[in-house]
């Protein structure tokens, strides 16, 4: 099927150029233009792409289709253009009515014969010649298929662009950064270049300005075409000294390679941040505007990227927060992610990975729920859980996930993690859901690194929604709870069932137990935790918390310096 080939409809234009062809012919063979032409062997269709008369040609074509149709396509929109141009001047001066234009395709001087199909003839380097216009064939040149700006700008917060490509690297595009210049100054041009990194940070003097990034796709020698973003709005103030810029201070450099820097963050989901409770019952200290997902994703990104850590366990992630922004900015700082949504949520987990020292091998996520009632490897547990329609059924009713995510050592292949990250069911009540919860996922790691990866060494991080006095906590760090255990008994003798669960993992917690890792107006205690063994990865660092002055001095969390009504784990391991 053919495709309507897009011409302008500025007529005057169109004479204009045909009347000074002699200008044109001496510009184009000196600087040839672009003819872009797009070839993709597992799809039917081309596109050929150039620019003629100003007015901007897209041609969808199919791949086995001959030369000569396309040609062909060419000359008769050109002669339509022309006649409809002649009409709309019938009432004027006579003009004289241009000549059919000659199309031709030539690889090194020789023309392409007719017959050959699109998919043959259209090679890089060939000269498309339309009339007295000649254009060099890019075939498959570097492309942007997606460039954005974030929208919130703010002074002192690096601004990653959202970008996708095809057929080039990122590492090897180009990137040129501008500012607005201030009427103030007297300037005569209106952009100041400012930065070529693919990252920019504003600072201060930026505030009330607006911001352009003009990127080029590469691909070794080869070049694409240049896009050119302008930001929304302008650059906004900062809050100021934020609770994580002392912890950066410990992290301003990249662990060697016998060493990982681990994270562990509940970055608040904004479908929770954004609701009535949470803006007057749970928060209502926090400025409103400081709950505003554009607001607090500026904190988070610089937070993180702070770190510099290899390793990044998150809980809380909205599906377009990861996509849309957490991405961008995490892979340009070096690190790739993978996600998991919770079924029937809107958030789920993502860890991300340093990719220069670390390797994604496989994945075994699993809701636990699931796994409980499904695989036999947790048959005795259903058994005892089943004695207990009430909590039976409110587990299965559970979406709770298990990312479960290998990875492998660069430097030593032999070094393989099985990184798991969870975020357990938040009821304080839900104690004993919990401690099921738990020794589904620890079973099933056991499972994982049994059976499909032997020798692989765990992190088991997240929000357990567990203070250290609870089962959960005795479960992974002392390696058992007995059937009496009181979380059992946590919601009442309804759903109290009586079973000793064993932890097949030796562990410890990385972060010891920090008296806080969430601080909200009502409650203040230890609920997330890095787990990891001993004989495998040494504690080789605590970053320090954030102080109690710095955390309450908009009374708690989330505020205007801080993100999240959580707190970043962040701890150096070494390889034994």
């Amino acid at each position: 099927m053919l495709t309507r080939v897009f011409l302008s409809t500025n007529v005057k234009l169109l004479f204009s150029v045909l009347n000074h062809r002699h200008f044109f012919t001496t510009r184009f063979n000196m600087n040839m233009e672009r003819c872009v032409v797009r070839c993709v062997p597992c799809e039917s269709k081309l596109t050929i792409s150039f620019n003629l008369y100003g007015s901007n040609k897209e041609m969808l074509r199919e791949q086995t289709e001959p030369l000569g149709k396309v040609l062909s396509r060419i000359a008769n929109s050109i002669i339509k253009a022309q006649n409809k141009g002649k009409k709309s001047k019938a009432n004027k001066e006579k003009s004289e009515t241009p000549d059919k234009p000659e199309i031709s395709l030539c690889v090194n001087e020789t023309r392409v014969p007719e017959e050959t199909v699109n998919a043959d003839a259209w090679q890089d380097g060939a000269v498309l010649r339309v009339g007295d216009f000649k254009y060099k064939v890019e075939l498959n040149p570097p492309t942007f298929t997606l460039c954005e700006l974030p929208s919130s700008l703010m002074a002192g917060f690096p601004v990653c662009p959202k970008l996708e490509m095809e057929f080039g690297d990122l590492k090897e595009s180009k990137f040129r950064w501008f500012k607005e210049i201030s009427p103030q100054s007297g300037d005569q041009d209106s952009w100041k270049e400012v930065g070529e990194e693919r990252v920019f940070t504003p600072s201060n003097l930026d505030i009330g300005l607006k911001v352009m990034l003009k990127c080029t796709p590469g691909n070794g020698s080869r070049f694409g075409e240049t896009k050119e973003l302008l930001s929304s709005g302008v650059v906004e103030a900062g809050p100021g000294a934020c609770t994580f810029d002392t912890r950066h201070m410990f992290t301003q450099k990249l662990t060697d390679e016998s060493s990982l820097r681990v994270v562990s963050y509940n970055i608040l989901a904004d479908i929770y941040a954004q609701t009535d409770l949470s803006k007057t019952v749970l928060y209502p200290y926090c400025a409103p505007y400081a709950l505003e997902m554009d607001y607090r994703q500026n904190l988070i990104k610089k937070e993180l990227t702070g770190y510099n850590a290899d390793i990044v366990c998150l809980q809380e992630v909205d599906k377009a927060v990861f996509v849309d922004s957490l991405c961008p900015a995490l892979d340009a700082f070096g690190l790739d992610g993978v996600f998991r949504i919770k079924e029937r949520q809107h958030e789920g987990l993502a860890t991300y990975f340093r990719r220069s020292k670390l390797k994604l091998l496989e994945q075994y996520d699993v809701m636990l729920s699931e796994a409980l009632t499904t695989d036999p490897v947790h048959r005795e547990l259903l058994e005892k859980v089943s004695t207990s329609a009430n909590l039976k059924e409110k587990i299965e009713n559970r979406s709770t996930m298990l990312q479960v995510t290998i990875l492998q050592s660069l430097c030593d292949p032999s070094r393989i993690l099985c990184v798991g990250n969870t975020h357990l069911y938040w009821h304080p009540k839900g104690g004993n859901v919990r401690l099921v919860q738990t020794a589904v996922a620890l079973k099933h790691m056991k499972q994982v690194v049994t059976e499909k990866h032997p020798g692989a060494g765990l992190i088991f991080s997240g929000d357990f929604n567990s203070m250290p006095s609870s089962g959960v906590f005795q479960l992974v760090c002392e390696g058992s709870v007995a059937e009496d255990h009181e979380d059992w008994a946590s919601n009442g003798p309804e759903e109290q069932i009586q079973v000793g669960l064993m932890n097949p993992f030796q562990l410890a917690s990385a972060c010891g137990v920090p008296a806080y890792t969430n601080y909200v107006g009502g409650f203040q205690g230890c609920l997330d935790y890095i787990f990891v063994e001993p004989h495998v990865l040494q504690v080789e660092q605590v970053i320090p918390l954030p102080s109690l002055q710095e955390i309450t001095t908009c009374v708690a969390l989330p505020s205007v310096s801080h993100p999240s009504d959580h707190i970043a784990l962040v701890c150096d391991l070494k390889w034994k």
